[in-house]
């Protein structure tokens, strides 16, 4: 649920909103398809971790040369502090809708916020945090059924394809599936089921006590099947929405959540708008940790760091540090001259080059006995994650294209 509760993060509902207020109804249908990709991916993520008792960066580094270890985290962390920085961004843009001032103090406010929750809680009592962080996104909810919808157009655009020669609909199309399957998910839900095992004493890696495979697999099944679905669910609220208020007012040119919510204010009146805003900070501080979060356990287990949330910062130094300067990173770009909406495009393109290679890499681990022993990953689920990886591959090259020609503009 967190791991789906994240993937809607500011940056992500920017997509969403742009999507639907470009095409309407007619892009919806691209959520049927994005939903199995998700489920499967994030699947294999989890039973890496709670199979072997490592995260994927541990994993990466017992079975893989350096050198592509290296480029992988390397790139991974480097597309997440962009992210973070384009989400605390859209964080201080809703602030300032709603309360007014400058943005930064904003901006500042929510990154420490952020930095300072992982350090300081403990796991469990930090777990329990982000569970509750994923009511923010019943606002999409909210907004939802606060606006009125065609709902004959709006089931026909999500049950039935339509397709386009327009480029700049296929742009969409990648940029929603970029934005759904991203590298830092998949980091932090093989790093969740290693800090579960660690925090019940009960739990071990199925690798060393297989009875506890059938049970545990049945709920990461169900997790998975549940949390994905929560965040299709909220794509498809924030696309209907803006579909059924900004596209049929002729507001097609959305580039930001915040630009997004902003425009909702005329057309879906003072409340929609509202709700909007608060749900881009809710899910803002929901994401920013998740993100920081994915690129502590990504370098932490890359370099054999003690890593964790479940262990105090004294005996996890290094790794606490890489959240903390992450997201400090993360501040400074937004408060430099830099562009965030180029930045954010520079960030699709490191991970549509990240994301395809560890997918790769994943179905290598997950497929194979000696590192799953019986629990390597065979029939549906396998032939699924090949397919996933095939169409994120195709994904990245649709990616690269419209970042570099949107970054040349």
């Amino acid at each position: 649920m967190i791991t789906g509760a994240a993937d809607d993060d500011p940056s992500g509902i920017a997509t969403y909103s742009q999507a639907g207020a470009q095409f309407g109804f007619s892009i919806t249908w691209t959520l049927l398809f994005t939903y199995p990709l998700m489920v499967i991916i994030q699947e294999i993520s989890a039973r890496i971790g709670r199979t072997t008792g490592k995260g994927i960066g541990a994993n990466l580094r017992a079975h893989f040369s350096p050198w592509l270890l290296n480029t992988i985290v390397l790139s991974v962390v480097a597309a997440n502090t962009v992210n973070i920085a384009a989400d605390l961004g859209a964080m201080g843009d809703a602030a300032n809708l709603v309360i007014g001032g400058p943005k930064w103090p904003y901006v500042v406010a929510f990154g420490v916020l952020c930095a300072a929750l992982q350090v300081f809680i403990d796991y469990s009592r930090y777990a329990t945090v982000l569970k509750w962080l994923t009511v923010a996104l019943f606002a999409y909810f909210g907004t939802f059924f606060v606006v009125k919808i065609p709902w004959t157009e709006a089931a026909k655009g999500f049950f039935i394809p339509t397709f386009s020669s327009d480029a700049a609909f296929w742009t969409t199309v990648v940029a929603i599936l970029g934005t759904t399957i991203s590298p830092y998910l998949f980091f932090w839900q093989a790093s969740q089921e290693v800090e579960e095992v660690k925090d019940n004493a009960a739990r071990k890696p199925l690798v060393d006590a297989p009875k506890q495979g059938p049970a545990a697999i049945r709920r990461i099944e169900a997790d998975t099947y549940v949390g994905m679905a929560f965040s299709n669910l909220v794509s498809l609220a924030i696309m209907i929405t803006t579909a059924a208020t900004l596209h049929a007012a002729g507001a097609k040119d959305v580039t930001s959540s915040a630009q997004a919510a902003e425009a909702l204010k005329p057309v879906a009146g003072e409340f929609g708008f509202l709700v909007f805003s608060l749900g881009l900070i809710g899910t803002g501080l929901l994401a920013v940790p998740v993100l920081s979060g994915s690129s502590a356990y990504a370098l932490g287990e890359a370099r054999n760091w003690p890593v964790g949330l479940a262990r105090k910062p004294k005996a996890a130094k290094a790794f606490y540090a890489t959240i903390v300067i992450s997201t400090i990173c993360g501040i400074s770009i937004v408060l430099s001259p830099l562009d965030p909406i180029k930045a954010l495009y520079w960030s699709a393109v490191i991970n549509g080059f990240v994301s395809a290679p560890v997918m790769a890499m994943m179905m290598l681990i997950v497929s194979s006995k000696k590192i799953m022993k019986k629990f390597a990953v065979r029939g549906l689920l396998w032939y699924g994650g090949w397919v996933a990886t095939a169409a994120m591959g195709a994904a990245t090259l649709g990616l690269i294209v419209s970042a570099v020609l949107n970054t040349g503009q």
